[in-house]
């Protein structure tokens, strides 16, 4: 299955956190957009791998998408090595995507910036024809999407590029209060386990704070911002804003 957008992150809500309104903007517009999580997010403090795998299902469902994959490498623990890449490598070639999104070059949990490398690396090798990959006994073909972006997360970084997802923001704010182990939503259970810093309920704040903050720069009130290893091209400056 083709996928025009696919958005390859560690940890289930990595994605609906750093390009939740990108994606529903996208199924909006039409395309074929989908996710494909690294781990389970097992380690997680609250909650346990089977309420965070339902809750993937339900955000999933929230902003429409076409397919949601889970690898399931070991959180906290995966590397950077030939076994893991090979496994991105055959998400890439099996989903086709042009454009790929994943974590943040560095940030607060080691996992996003190891993730982030990693998954940019795997996207070079899978256009290499020579690294040969397999699904069901059947040869894949090599595929290098178009454009890699890399999503903002918790530290703060320039982005190469901002996405206006002002009329996208309150389903990305539902995606994400999806994973209702995880992040304060107001209702009982959220009581019922240790506070952690995503937990807290100024987390969502900050969240719509980095989009504001994201959107005041191109004059709109959300978007989302990325950043690009290489420089962004365009054949038409008066559509930039």
């Amino acid at each position: 299955m083709k996928l025009d957008l696919l958005v390859i992150t560690v940890h289930p809500d990595d994605a609906e956190l750093g390009a939740g309104g990108t994606m529903a903007k996208y199924v909006a517009a039409g395309k074929k957009v989908g996710i494909v999580d690294l781990t389970r997010g097992e380690l997680g403090t609250r909650g346990t791998a089977e309420t965070r795998d339902q809750e993937a299902n339900d955000a999933a469902e929230i902003l429409g998408l076409t397919i949601r994959e889970n690898l399931a490498l070991r959180d906290g623990f995966f590397e950077n090595a030939e076994k893991e890449k090979l496994a991105v490598i055959k998400a890439i070639r099996k989903y086709q995507p042009e454009i790929i999104i994943t974590n943040a070059v560095s940030d607060r949990h080691p996992d996003h910036g190891r993730a982030g490398q990693m998954i940019s690396e795997a996207c070079f090798l899978a256009g290499l024809r020579k690294v040969e990959t397999e699904i069901d006994g059947l040869m894949q073909e090599p595929h290098r999407p178009r454009l890699v972006l890399q999503i903002v997360q918790d530290y703060y970084i320039k982005p190469d590029i901002v996405l206006d997802i002002t009329d996208f923001y309150a389903i990305k704010e539902k995606s994400v209060l999806a994973y209702k182990t995880q992040f304060y939503t107001g209702e009982e259970n959220n009581t019922d386990e240790p506070q952690t810093y995503i937990s807290n309920p100024d987390f969502m704040e900050s969240t719509a704070a980095r989009a504001r903050e994201f959107g005041r720069s191109i004059q709109v009130k959300y978007a989302e911002g990325f950043t690009a290893h290489k420089i962004l091209g365009v054949d038409d400056i008066f559509h930039l804003i």
